[in-house]
């Protein structure tokens, strides 16, 4: 277990020490996607769901939700974001990409706050919607960027 740094040679659950590591700025890219019927789709771009722009939801809860990571996450560190950006893209009449970008400056990543911002930008997107469309899909979720730190720059390949 030695290779797992979440675990002391024993076993045990700990939180990683990152106290000796250097503060550097870390971003991290993360993407989401939410598949759904083509008039769903039409319904969120038309702001025409009931509960409101959904997209502006979503986009808001991913921001709140990023804040939240170490809350969720048991062995993640609290982080001081400096920014967290989501965009929402329309690669076709099915599907909508969320894309999300996390900043800061410290001594551990910010990986799994951008996964989480696009997760739970996912999952409102899905609540306001389920009315429309309860086949809606999500996911992929995944990482496709992050630099900063140690273990230096990763590009997901196209996969």
């Amino acid at each position: 277990m030695s290779d797992l740094t979440h675990f002391d040679e024993e076993g045990a659950s700990r939180m990683v020490d990152v106290g000796d590591k250097a503060v550097t700025a870390r971003i991290a890219v993360a993407e989401s996607f939410v598949s759904m019927l083509p008039h769903t789709q039409k319904l969120i771009l038309d702001r025409q769901i009931s509960k409101g722009d959904v997209l502006e939801i979503a986009r808001i809860a991913g921001i709140m939700a990023t804040k939240k990571t170490a809350d969720l996450i048991p062995l993640c560190h609290p982080l001081s974001i400096t920014s967290v950006r989501l965009d929402f893209e329309v690669p076709n009449e099915t599907l909508i990409r969320i894309l999300g970008t996390v900043k800061v400056d410290g001594k551990t990543g910010v990986e799994m706050e951008a996964l989480t911002a696009v997760s739970i930008a996912a999952l409102t997107i899905y609540d306001m919607c389920k009315a429309a469309d309860r086949g809606m899909t999500l996911g992929p979720t995944r990482l496709v960027e992050k630099s900063g730190g140690k273990s230096g720059h990763f590009i997901r390949e196209t996969y």
